[in-house]
């Protein structure tokens, strides 16, 4: 009679973790492309790499690198983005200069918004 009232409860209590922790990683899964605009780096962009990678289980995210030939030095700039059904890539062609605009994280340069300056 004890394991008929005791196996339902703890089935239900998993179940409810483990829905509260698909919540918070959907959560910090969605906000790796919110980056706070800390810091402003100006540069023509000098190569371009894409890498698709896993974030929790069946959430991957894709992280775009840039090098960057600033005044002073070459930079790399990152920029995430979660992978979903609606999601639009952005392009970035080698030779264009590029305003980003984000923050610094040891040595690359975290960047959510950025502004293709025309020449």
């Amino acid at each position: 009679m004890v394991t008929a009232i005791i196996i339902p409860i703890v089935l239900i209590y998993f179940y409810w973790l483990t829905k509260k922790e698909m919540k918070e990683h959907d959560a910090k899964w969605l906000a790796t492309a919110e980056v706070p605009h800390e810091a402003i780096v100006k540069g023509k962009i000098l190569n371009v790499r894409e890498e698709k990678q896993r974030y929790y289980y069946h959430r991957y995210i894709l992280v775009q690198i840039l090098q960057l030939q600033t005044n002073a030095k070459t930079i790399t700039a990152k920029k995430t983005s979660p992978i979903h059904k609606n999601m639009k890539k952005d392009v970035f062609n080698p030779g264009d200069v590029i305003l980003l605009y984000g923050s610094w994280t040891n040595h690359h340069f975290l960047f959510s918004d950025f502004r293709i300056e025309h020449q």
